[in-house]
């Protein structure tokens, strides 16, 4: 049976270039190098500005997840500067098997090409959950294993940029060893085989090399970011909350990609465990889980051994933070993970917290908002203020907010 949407065959991995959405930058630079090296051909998307949004709105409900929204709206906004061949490119979107934007928006995405007039360009599933079969486009093991690997060293870079960054005493240090590095990386990414021993030796040599930075100054204020996945990370869905927080003169503070993988992961078994459902599936997530926490306790080991900054929580002390307020059966979107990150960042000491949220997103309202008053109950030095993304929201209500956050942390 002929399908009713453009497939993406083995055939266009030599004709087609493939345009990747920009959440995490560093992140994803390691990543489409790393499918370059499985023979795709990749580039991600740096277009931003009011004309995403403006595409985003012409071609998407208006009801639709803002995220979804940005995500559209940046490759329409890049199909339509003339610098691509509609007839030679492919887009890539990711799906968790959730219930939200990660998994439904696949079908938002055909549907905004066609009415824009591009029905010939292929939409490609980034998932390993079995969803949207029969696509030319494979999540082999080999291209999961340095996916892993991208995802810890994104996360190293950022944790150790966050940290260095406010108080550096040369501006732009931080930035610019983070580029060094994303570079240096790439290269090996692409490199014919991923070492173990090597990727922990080169946590040691980037934790090295930001020790190394001339820094000064009392501890600023420390915020945490927790939220919906595309508006906690990505500068075009939160208008650049990092740099504006640190231009504030705050100390930023990001839990990493790699728990929100484990997250999807973990998923699998309290499946099992609550509705007795996916058992097979339930182990092979619990021998995965034990890999990836090994992985990122790897790149603990090392910024602790190293002993001038502060590691990210294990992720099997994580889940366990959120069980006095939300339970694991709540896994819609981010689901108790957001919760959880919440008390970790009041527990590493992180005691004034955003949670960005698209407006309206129900799973963030419940373990969001929801939570919130709970939380300063038990926690009466925390600081929390949520604050809402969407077209109609103003960039300065949302900064004026977190002012106001900021004026109280300092009191």
């Amino acid at each position: 049976m002929k399908s009713e949407y453009p497939i993406f065959t083995k055939e266009m991995r030599k004709t087609h270039t493939i345009l990747l959405p920009n959440m995490l930058p560093m992140h994803e630079k390691l990543m489409a190098r790393i499918f370059s090296a499985f023979g795709y051909k990749t580039e991600l998307l740096t277009n931003s500005g009011h004309g995403v949004i403006e595409q985003g709105q012409k071609y998407v409900h208006n009801d639709t997840c803002y995220p979804a929204l940005l995500v559209i709206g940046q490759f329409l906004d890049a199909l339509g500067s003339g610098k691509y061949d509609p007839d030679k490119v492919a887009v890539l979107i990711t799906q968790t098997g959730g219930g939200c934007r990660a998994s439904n928006y696949i079908h938002l995405l055909r549907k905004a090409l066609r009415r824009a007039g591009y029905p010939q360009i292929p939409v490609l599933s980034f998932n390993i959950s079995g969803l949207e079969k029969g696509s030319g486009f494979r999540i082999t093991l080999p291209i999961l294993h340095r996916l892993l690997y991208a995802v810890l060293c994104g996360d190293l870079l950022m944790l150790l940029r966050n940290q260095v960054k406010p108080y550096e005493l040369e501006s732009g240090t931080a930035d610019a060893l983070c580029d060094k590095w994303v570079d240096r990386l790439t290269d090996q990414m692409g490199g014919s085989r991923i070492r173990y021993r090597k990727m922990k030796e080169t946590y040691r040599e980037i934790i090295g090399d930001f020790a190394g930075i001339r820094r000064e100054g009392p501890r600023k204020i420390r915020v945490g970011i927790v939220g919906e996945i595309f508006v906690k990370y990505s500068p075009l869905g939160n208008n650049d909350l990092e740099r504006f927080l640190m231009d504030e003169g705050a100390e930023v503070v990001v839990p990493g990609l790699a728990d929100f993988c484990m997250y999807c992961v973990y998923n699998n078994i309290v499946d099992a465990r609550l509705y007795g459902v996916r058992k097979l599936s339930a182990m092979g997530a619990r021998w995965i889980m034990r890999i990836l926490l090994k992985k990122q306790r790897d790149v603990i080991d090392a910024i602790r051994s190293q002993g001038e900054f502060d590691p990210p929580t294990p992720f099997d002390h994580t889940l366990t933070l959120g069980a006095d307020y939300v339970g694991c059966g709540t896994k819609m979107g981010e689901g108790w993970l957001l919760t959880s990150e919440m008390i970790e960042l009041a527990e590493q000491g992180v005691k004034n917290i955003v949670c960005t949220q698209p407006f309206g997103c129900l799973p963030n309202h419940i373990v969001g908002k929801g939570v919130m008053k709970p939380i300063k109950a038990a926690n009466p030095d925390v600081n929390i203020v949520a604050i809402d993304y969407d077209p109609g929201a103003t960039r300065i209500n949302q900064e004026n907010r977190i002012k106001l956050m900021l004026a109280n942390a300092k009191r």
